[in-house]
């Protein structure tokens, strides 16, 4: 394992990374991190759907961060990650405030592409999510988000990206593949676990219970979003990397 003062090192020079980034791997690499959260929650549906509901949490848990994990192992661009890598690099300042933000806004929406491509191809086409018990369960996780007041919806994306933060992190740490794994694995659970939002995710469970004929609408979508996307903002920027950039870098 690297040290943590290492550690803020690597994030930083990650940050740097990933504003440096073309714009057209931006594009891709996000796109492919869209689609990869969205395999990760179609195998949490699949898992838990013919389950009692006890059992939901504890088994999607175990399966959903299968999806985060190909991100992190492989080269994919995801916004909640970079949220607590990009904004440590511009704590250092290297990297400018508009680079970051143009950063945030080309990855997110390649990661609504990727989502939604998956929720409508492999959701809606193929029927992953359109035949019970596996409509019913997309429905019903759908609705559990829209369904969310603003700031409950708001403190839940908190806590989410304080977890995939923590992932991530953690991964950086670690100086081989299995490392990287287990170690990012178990908060990205937590997350489910507790049920906490994760904007990303749910950009492809939303439309899932859209396209296959739900009363759910997209200005409902729209209205989960602002909350979760701030509540991972704050999450990620904050309670990551701004506390470890202040604690183990603004020490030195």
């Amino acid at each position: 394992m690297y040290s943590p003062d290492e550690v803020v090192e690597l994030a930083i020079k990650s940050g740097v990374k990933k504003v440096n980034t073309s714009h057209r791997n931006k594009l891709i690499l996000g796109f492919l991190a869209g689609a990869f959260v969205a395999l990760g929650y179609i195998a949490y549906i699949k898992a838990v759907a013919a389950l009692p509901h006890a059992y939901h949490s504890l088994v999607g848990g175990a399966v959903f961060p299968i999806g985060l994990i190909c991100i992190l192992l492989g080269a994919g661009e995801l916004i909640t990650s970079n949220m607590m890598t990009v904004s440590i690099a511009w704590y250092d300042k290297k990297v400018s405030g508009k680079d970051m933000l143009v950063n945030w806004v080309i990855v997110t929406f390649a990661n609504l592409l990727g989502a939604l491509f998956m929720a409508y191809f492999f959701g809606h086409i193929l029927g992953l999510t359109e035949a019970d018990p596996y409509l019913e369960t997309t429905r019903e996780l759908a609705h559990g988000k829209v369904d969310m007041p603003f700031l409950q919806a708001f403190v839940s994306g908190i806590g989410c990206n304080w977890m995939v933060g923590m992932a991530v992190w953690i991964c950086y740490g670690a100086k081989d593949a299995a490392g990287k794994i287990l170690g990012a694995w178990f908060p990205i659970m937590i997350f489910v676990l507790i049920g906490f939002q994760h904007n990303v995710a749910n950009m492809f469970v939303i439309p899932a219970a859209i396209f296959n004929g739900g009363d759910i609408t997209w200005l409902q979508m729209l209205q989960n979003f602002v909350p979760v996307y701030l509540g991972n903002l704050v999450g990620g920027t904050i309670l990551v990397s701004a506390v470890f950039y202040t604690t183990l870098k603004k020490k030195k």
